[in-house]
């Protein structure tokens, strides 16, 4: 006879695979697979990491081109996560909140760092470079190839800032205000109107193309 049924059924416990972990948690918002995680859902944690995972390595990338210190900043940060279950607050959008991690634990570990001493405003050009992707609507289809280039070069001539806040919100799909929370903006409409510059912006960048 068994005398510990429970230790028994948890060495017949298989880790679920990600499209099965999709299947549980596609219908559900944030808010409520953060809770189930916060709560101590392994499964919701091992959601959480592979769902996120790339995206904050290509955020985290845009911070330091050091891609093994971003890795370990993404490590530290779910090892964080995890040990703090049950004590964390709610989230509503959880990218934004990972995003928001993730900055501020790449900014902790390279605050001494002389070559990273600048403001954002003074990052290189390469600094939240955007990559267009050949079916974006922007493009016409009877040169669409040469659009494309266009389209590519001119958002790469946006600001970092403009170049960041465009990313959040057409590539992210973050509201104003959780860019506004990510940008660390006082105001919501800052957020706003930096994405409406650079949407102006960019359309006088391709008006020698558009107005032919």
């Amino acid at each position: 006879m068994n005398k510990n049924p429970k230790s028994s059924a948890e060495k017949t416990v298989v880790p679920l695979r990600h499209f099965e972990t999709i299947k549980i948690y596609e219908d559900k918002s944030d808010q409520e697979i953060w809770k189930s995680f916060n709560l101590g859902d392994e499964t919701a944690f091992n959601y959480i990491y592979r769902t996120y995972v790339k995206d904050l390595y290509r955020y985290g990338w845009q911070y330091s081109k050091d891609g093994d210190l971003v890795k370990d900043c993404i490590q530290n940060l779910f090892i964080y996560l995890r040990r703090k279950r049950g004590e964390l607050s709610e989230v509503a959008n959880i990218r934004a909140y990972l995003y928001r991690c993730i900055q501020a634990e790449i900014s902790k570990n390279r605050k001494n760092e002389a070559r990273f001493r600048h403001a954002e405003a003074d990052y290189h050009e390469g600094t939240f470079a955007m990559e267009v992707s050949p079916e974006t609507s922007l493009i016409d289809s009877e040169s669409a190839l040469s659009r494309h280039e266009l389209l590519a070069k001119s958002l790469n001539q946006l600001t970092p800032k403009q170049r960041k806040a465009l990313l959040l919100f057409y590539e992210d799909g973050l509201s104003y205000r959780e860019i506004s929370a990510l940008m660390e903006f006082s105001e919501v409409k800052t957020a706003r109107k930096l994405i409406y510059r650079a949407i102006a912006s960019l359309k006088d960048l391709l008006k020698p193309t558009t107005n032919r």
